[in-house]
């Protein structure tokens, strides 16, 4: 069968799988949220806590209890209201076959036929959002998709012990990669993402009123420029690979 030449217009389930709290929001809170508002169901899995985030002399054994609220406060100005948490330590995330399991569970359980995750390539021009953790969960998302999640034999615990029967996913879209095919025009719903990122206080209280939308605004007016929009627009970018 030839792959799709571009992404289903609408899905009835997405699921974003993101190493820590707030990486949604940052790169994809604006199309989450027109996704919600077409009357997807998306769900959340973060994949760390975001114990080693922060800005101040927070005690580290609260941060992951305030990054939870954080995150289900910027969740739900975007109409998300399923988070799965997988609780891994934030700064020292690998590849392993545990992660993978964990995150094949939730594939199963939420069933999604598109799931959005962090590119696990390296982007040398904006070494920031390459954050290990980010290629970590991303290249472990991506091995969960396929071949793990639809493969009614691997981690057979899921369906022996849990009665998770396989899932295929049909695309997924990867966010902070070198090398977007993708473009989400966001402007409608821009207010909604500004909403999500000032939810998380630990993160972003530090900055100076109005710096954040500046920051975030700008790359995303950059990214719409890129990829032809008109000027003024705000966009967010994604490489679709197709799964199905």
């Amino acid at each position: 069968m030839p792959l799709p030449t571009a992404p289903a217009e609408h899905v009835e389930r997405a699921l974003c799988v993101l190493a820590h709290p707030d990486d949604v929001d940052f790169g994809s809170a604006g199309t989450v949220a027109q996704w919600t508002a077409a009357g997807t169901q998306v769900s959340y899995c973060i994949v760390t806590d975001g114990d080693a985030g922060g800005f101040d002399e927070t005690p580290r054994d609260q941060m992951p209890v305030l990054r939870r609220a954080e995150q289900t406060a910027a969740a739900a100005a975007v109409g998300v209201t399923d988070l799965h948490w997988l609780g891994y330590p934030d700064g020292r995330l690998e590849p392993t076959l545990e992660l993978r399991r964990d995150i094949s569970r939730v594939i199963r359980q939420v069933r999604p036929q598109r799931v959005l995750t962090s590119s696990p390539e390296r982007f040398y021009e904006r070494i920031g959002a390459s954050h290990p953790d980010h290629m970590t969960a991303g290249e472990s998302t991506l091995r969960a998709v396929y071949p793990d999640a639809r493969n009614p034999f691997a981690h057979p615990e899921l369906l022996a012990d849990e009665g998770l029967e396989a899932w295929t996913v049909s695309e997924v879209w990867l966010g902070g990669g070198p090398r977007p095919d993708h473009v989400v025009d966001v402007t409608d719903v821009v207010e909604r993402k500004w909403a999500a990122l000032m939810s998380h206080v630990t993160q972003v209280s530090h900055l100076p009123e109005g710096q954040l939308q500046q920051f975030v605004g700008g790359w995303m007016r950059q990214t719409a420029t890129d990829h032809g929009l008109p000027e003024g627009r705000f966009a967010e970018a994604f490489q679709v690979v197709y799964t199905g």
